[in-house]
This record gives structure tokens, sequence and C-alpha cells, in this order.
């Protein structure tokens, strides 16, 4: 429940990015040591990808300042069952991990997304040039391989968890693998320097030329996440939306130029530090024309949240999305809430309104729900934002962020809502109140 129409103000710390701690998670399988990881941030998608390790025999801990503490040693099983995979696609990372150590690894089919088609067949084909045997029966990827050989993979389109998943693979394979068209997010660079630290052989991460030279073994290292460049973005916007001032520590301003660029545009004033953000925002902002593209371009996660943003600007702002074909379902809510909107295949043309009323809504997807939460900062009323464990699956702690930042915010309970493991929410929990 969050009553709109009070500017954000104040200092709030950044967590650990989503994108980079489930590649890292899933990382551990390639060695037989256990492998120390911070900065993790406490959400849903964690949770769900510790279980997934539990259940395969790994050893998970957790302290106090939601430092992991992962054993693979002790694996069993080299199994993900659809129960898990069907709540988080990124699952699919333990498959090149569990292949390329272990020789084999049964792993479900993600199965459909509600923001559209994102096919494992990249991940599939790249295995199969490196000598995997894979065959999909009864909805599961079963895969078989003495040991990988090196390879020269093209992949059709730019893929995250493609690239990923295919240089997990590699750094066990026999001789050199290069994959070309690799994304280049940093999200992929932080996940190839763990696994540089843990003896892997990689150049070009960062770049659209991935080259990883294969080892014979891997051994364990300690790994601080990166922070979340798109829980940073997020809040960034928030501030602009309730024109506010907002600073923001233990973030990294330099992986988003191109959100930074855009808030400028709209009229914000921001101060990037080495390791903060420091915006401001007083006057109505600029309707701004963005359009999603892979990394460095503007990030197809942040389209939600300035599709919000335009919808209380002055002026005309269009959306495109180049990435996903079904990532506009937010837009239908924010209509709810007084939103001028239009749908032209995949732009929307956002008019600008002079303020947005309250309306129970319901969040679809993760970055939808985060636009109707910055829409209901500013809308005028109390707005109730249904099926809130969409957000809890990228955004550690939201209310008690924008507690903190002034909003008037709180959770109500829900009975069906998924609930993190008691250790994780009391980690969280100290981490807070010590930030």
């Amino acid at each position: 429940m969050i009553e709109g129409g009070y500017p954000l103000e104040g200092e709030i710390r950044i967590s650990g990015a989503k994108n980079s701690t489930l590649p890292i998670l899933a990382a551990c399988l390639l060695c037989d040591e256990p492998m120390e990881i911070s900065n993790v941030p406490h959400l849903q998608d964690v949770t769900t990808t510790i279980e997934l390790l539990r259940l395969m025999g790994v050893e998970v801990t957790i302290d106090e300042k939601m430092r992991l503490e992962v054993d693979p040693s002790s694996i069993r099983r080299y199994f993900a069952p659809y129960d898990l995979v069907k709540t988080m696609r990124a699952s699919i990372l333990v498959l090149g991990p569990l292949l390329t150590h272990f020789g084999e690894a049964e792993v479900s089919l993600p199965g459909g997304c509600a923001i559209g088609v994102r096919p494992v067949n990249l991940h599939l084909d790249g295995l199969r040039r490196m000598g995997a045997d894979i065959r999909v029966e009864e909805g599961y990827i079963r895969a078989r391989a003495d040991r990988l050989r090196g390879a020269r993979i093209l992949m059709d389109t730019v893929s995250v968890t493609g690239t990923e998943n295919l240089m997990m693979a590699a750094t066990l394979a026999e001789g050199q693998t290069v994959i070309e068209n690799a994304a280049r997010e940093p999200e992929v660079v932080d996940l190839a320097n763990c696994l540089v630290r843990m003896g892997a052989r990689i150049e070009g991460s960062g770049t659209d030329r991935i080259a990883i030279d294969g080892v014979r073994k891997l051994h364990a290292t300690h790994h601080e996440v990166l922070p979340d460049r798109i829980e940073t973005g997020t809040y960034l916007v928030a501030a602009a939306l309730t024109r506010g001032h907002v600073r923001l520590r233990e973030t990294r301003p330099e992986l988003l130029d191109a959100v930074l660029a855009k808030l400028r545009e709209a009229g914000a004033r921001i101060h990037p530090g080495a390791n903060d953000i420091e915006i401001e925002m007083r006057a109505r902002a600029r309707s701004v024309s963005v359009k999603t593209a892979p990394y460095p371009a503007f990030p197809t996660d942040m389209q939600a949240q300035f599709t919000a943003l335009n919808a209380v600007a002055a002026g005309t702002g269009t959306v495109t999305e180049t990435i996903f074909e079904n990532r506009f379902m937010h837009i239908h809510e924010l209509q709810r809430m007084g939103a001028d909107i239009r749908l032209e295949g995949n732009t929307a043309i956002v008019q600008g309104v002079e303020g947005l009323r309250a309306a129970p809504v319901m969040a679809t997807d993760l970055r939808a729900s985060a636009s109707l939460v910055l829409a209901a900062l500013v809308a005028e009323g109390q707005t109730l934002v249904d099926r809130i464990y969409h957000i809890d699956r990228g955004y550690e702690c939201i209310e008690e962020k924008l507690l903190q930042l002034g909003a008037r915010i709180r959770r109500l309970p829900e009975g069906n809502r998924p609930v993190a493991e008691p250790a994780i929410r009391a980690a969280a929990a100290v981490r807070l109140s010590q930030a």
C-alpha cells in the first residue's frame, strides 16, 4: 500500500546485482572446494538458486552479512527439476557447469515467460558444437560429455545467459573456445572476473568476442558481487519522478551511462562519484524517448520505469522495446491510474499528464512491478500493488529502502506470497539496519 505525493529525500545503499549473483552461484559447481561470495542480495531468486543447489547436495551457509559459503564437494545429483526451474528461468545456468565438470546434466526446460520468449537453443547449439550429446525428452534437457572440446561459437542473437552458460562450460573444456557476438553486460564481466579468480583463462569479457582457454581444474576463491545497476537506475527514476533529492551509495555510476544520459535529458541534476550517485529533481520532468538494446545501450530492464516517468512528464515520449516482444503489460495498469499511453507495435507513445490517481493494480513481472511502485509514489491517494512476489525476485527490501527515503509505503500480509528462508530474511534485516 503506497500513499503518493511525497518527494524522496535521503540516502540508501545499493544491493548486489541479482544478475551477477545467479550465474556466480552456478559457477561454484565448477570447483570441488568451498567458495565464498559476498554482497549477495536478499532476493527470492537467490533463495530459489540456493534451494536448487541444496537439492543437488551442495552445502550452502549464510552469515549475518549475507556472505555465502558454497561447498559443492558434497554434490550428489546433477539434476534441476521443473518445480524450481519454472519459477526462475536463470536456473538453466547450471547446465554448462554441471556438464563440463561432471560430464552430465539433466535440467528442465524453462518453459514460457511472461515478458516473452527466451529460447534455450543458443545454449544447446553452443554445447553441441563443443561435443556434448544433448537430447530433449519429456520436457528435460539431458546432456552428456566425456570432456567438452573448444569450438568457435557464433551466437545468432545476443544472449546474456547464453554467453554465461557457454563461457562457464568452456573453462574446463579441452582447447580454446571463442564466443562471437557475445553479450557485453557488466554482469557477464563480473562472472568472468570470478572465473578468472578461480583459475580460468578468459580474455575479451565486456566485448563481443570472448576467448576461453580450457584448464583441467578450477579452485575456490572469494568474490564480491558488483552493485546492481538496475536497482540503482530504479531509485534514480523514483527520485526524479517524485521531484526529490537522493544519494545512492555503494554503486557504480559508469555502468549506467545510457540511463544517466536520459535522466539528464529529462531535467535531473546528477552528480556521480567514485562509488555513489546523487540526483536532484525539483521541477516536472521533460518527456524522453528511449529504445532498448543490448549493453551498453539503454537496458530493457529500465524500460518500464521510464514509461512511468514519461506518464507524468511534460510532453510526449516514445518507449520502444526491441528485446522482448511482450514487455508492455504494465501499461494497462498505468492506464488504470490515469496514464495516457497508446501502443503501436513495439512502441509505447506516452503523453504526459499532470498527475496520476490511485487505483488497485497488479504486477505482471519483475520490472513491471517496479514501474507500478514508482507510479504509486506520485499518484493521488493510496495505491494497492498486488502480486508483489514479482518485486521480491529482484529488489532487496524495497519497502524498507523507500521508507528510509520518506515514502509512505507498507507491506500487507498475503498468504500466497513466497517467503524467503528465515536465515536470508534475518541476514538482510541486519544488513539493512547497519546500512
